[in-house]
Protein backbone atom coordinates (compact mmCIF):
# COMPACT_ATOMS: atom_id res chain seq x y z
CA UNK A 1 0.00 0.00 0.00
CA UNK A 2 1.19 3.46 -0.69
CA UNK A 3 0.27 7.12 0.15
CA UNK A 4 0.64 8.81 -3.00
CA UNK A 5 -0.11 12.84 -3.11
CA UNK A 6 -1.58 14.99 -6.76
CA UNK A 7 0.78 17.41 -7.21
CA UNK A 8 -1.18 19.70 -6.06
CA UNK A 9 -0.83 17.82 -3.10
CA UNK A 10 2.84 17.65 -3.11
CA UNK A 11 3.41 21.18 -4.27
CA UNK A 12 1.87 22.70 -1.31
CA UNK A 13 3.58 20.12 1.19
CA UNK A 14 6.91 21.87 -0.46
CA UNK A 15 5.55 24.95 0.12
CA UNK A 16 4.62 25.44 3.36
CA UNK A 17 7.68 23.20 4.11
CA UNK A 18 9.97 25.54 2.72
CA UNK A 19 7.92 28.76 4.35
CA UNK A 20 8.61 27.04 7.55
CA UNK A 21 12.39 26.57 7.04
CA UNK A 22 12.62 30.06 5.72
CA UNK A 23 10.51 31.85 8.68
CA UNK A 24 9.91 35.05 6.53
CA UNK A 25 7.91 36.06 3.47
CA UNK A 26 9.00 34.26 0.30
CA UNK A 27 7.70 35.79 -2.87
CA UNK A 28 6.40 33.17 -5.32
CA UNK A 29 8.74 33.40 -7.90
CA UNK A 30 11.42 32.39 -5.35
CA UNK A 31 9.03 29.72 -3.52
CA UNK A 32 8.95 28.22 -7.18
CA UNK A 33 12.44 28.16 -7.49
CA UNK A 34 13.28 27.32 -3.91
CA UNK A 35 11.21 23.99 -4.07
CA UNK A 36 10.98 23.25 -7.64
CA UNK A 37 7.41 23.95 -8.16
CA UNK A 38 6.59 25.98 -11.78
CA UNK A 39 5.84 29.32 -10.95
CA UNK A 40 2.23 29.00 -13.00
CA UNK A 41 1.56 25.96 -10.59
CA UNK A 42 1.20 28.29 -7.31
CA UNK A 43 -1.52 30.07 -7.80
CA UNK A 44 -4.17 27.20 -7.96
CA UNK A 45 -2.10 26.27 -4.47
CA UNK A 46 -1.72 29.04 -2.38
CA UNK A 47 -5.40 30.41 -1.94
CA UNK A 48 -6.61 27.43 -0.54
CA UNK A 49 -3.37 27.36 2.11
CA UNK A 50 -4.69 30.91 2.86
CA UNK A 51 -8.46 30.29 3.46
CA UNK A 52 -6.99 27.83 6.19
CA UNK A 53 -5.23 30.03 7.73
CA UNK A 54 -1.83 28.12 7.15
CA UNK A 55 -0.30 30.87 5.25
CA UNK A 56 -0.94 34.48 5.06
CA UNK A 57 -0.29 36.44 1.72
CA UNK A 58 1.03 40.22 1.99
CA UNK A 59 0.47 42.12 -0.78
CA UNK A 60 3.03 44.79 -2.32
CA UNK A 61 6.14 45.21 -3.68
CA UNK A 62 7.44 43.06 -0.92
CA UNK A 63 4.66 40.71 -0.66
CA UNK A 64 4.54 37.23 -1.11
CA UNK A 65 3.59 34.64 1.46
CA UNK A 66 4.74 33.21 4.68
CA UNK A 67 3.17 31.06 7.69
CA UNK A 68 -0.45 32.14 8.99
CA UNK A 69 0.11 30.45 12.25
CA UNK A 70 2.97 28.44 13.88
CA UNK A 71 4.34 25.79 12.32
CA UNK A 72 3.44 24.01 15.67
CA UNK A 73 -0.22 23.96 14.74
CA UNK A 74 -0.01 23.26 11.19
CA UNK A 75 -0.47 19.50 10.28
CA UNK A 76 0.98 17.17 7.84
CA UNK A 77 -2.99 16.53 7.44
CA UNK A 78 -3.89 19.97 7.28
CA UNK A 79 -1.13 20.84 4.63
CA UNK A 80 -2.32 17.51 2.46
CA UNK A 81 -6.25 18.19 2.28
CA UNK A 82 -6.12 22.16 2.02
CA UNK A 83 -3.96 20.91 -1.06
CA UNK A 84 -5.72 18.33 -2.85
CA UNK A 85 -8.25 19.79 -5.32
CA UNK A 86 -11.01 17.98 -4.52
CA UNK A 87 -12.50 16.17 -1.63
CA UNK A 88 -10.84 12.29 -1.06
CA UNK A 89 -12.46 9.79 -3.31
CA UNK A 90 -14.42 7.60 -1.55
CA UNK A 91 -12.44 4.09 -1.19
CA UNK A 92 -13.22 1.37 -3.70
CA UNK A 93 -13.62 -1.78 -1.82
CA UNK A 94 -11.35 -4.08 -3.03
CA UNK A 95 -13.90 -7.36 -3.07
CA UNK A 96 -16.46 -5.50 -4.86
CA UNK A 97 -15.29 -2.89 -6.95
CA UNK A 98 -17.56 -0.26 -5.54
CA UNK A 99 -17.93 1.42 -2.63
CA UNK A 100 -18.56 -0.78 0.21
CA UNK A 101 -22.39 0.35 1.54
CA UNK A 102 -22.73 0.91 4.86
CA UNK A 103 -25.52 -0.93 5.39
CA UNK A 104 -23.44 -4.04 4.39
CA UNK A 105 -19.86 -3.44 4.62
CA UNK A 106 -17.52 -6.11 2.98
CA UNK A 107 -15.45 -8.18 4.98
CA UNK A 108 -12.18 -6.60 4.96
CA UNK A 109 -13.73 -2.99 5.58
CA UNK A 110 -13.49 -3.17 9.41
CA UNK A 111 -9.52 -3.70 8.83
CA UNK A 112 -9.40 -1.18 5.81
CA UNK A 113 -11.07 1.16 8.05
CA UNK A 114 -9.01 1.41 10.59
CA UNK A 115 -5.71 1.12 8.46
CA UNK A 116 -6.82 4.74 6.67
CA UNK A 117 -7.74 6.30 10.33
CA UNK A 118 -4.25 5.14 11.28
CA UNK A 119 -2.46 6.51 9.05
CA UNK A 120 -4.66 10.16 8.63
CA UNK A 121 -3.75 9.64 12.95
CA UNK A 122 -0.04 9.89 11.76
CA UNK A 123 -0.25 12.42 9.52
CA UNK A 124 -2.42 14.62 11.78
CA UNK A 125 0.33 13.95 14.37
CA UNK A 126 3.46 15.23 12.13
CA UNK A 127 3.53 19.20 12.49
CA UNK A 128 5.62 21.28 10.46
CA UNK A 129 7.91 22.06 13.28
CA UNK A 130 9.05 18.66 14.05
CA UNK A 131 9.60 18.23 10.38
CA UNK A 132 11.47 21.32 10.01
CA UNK A 133 14.15 19.82 12.78
CA UNK A 134 13.54 16.24 11.83
CA UNK A 135 12.21 14.85 14.84
CA UNK A 136 10.85 11.20 14.47
CA UNK A 137 7.34 10.37 14.05
CA UNK A 138 7.53 7.17 15.83
CA UNK A 139 4.87 7.27 18.76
Amino acid sequence: MRLQLTRRGDYAVRAVLALTEADRVMATPELAAQMEIPVNFLPQIMPGLVRRGILTRRLGRNGGYTLGRPAESISLLDVIEAGEASAPAPPTCILRGDRCRPSEPCRIHPAVSRASEAMRGVLAAANFASLRNGASLEP
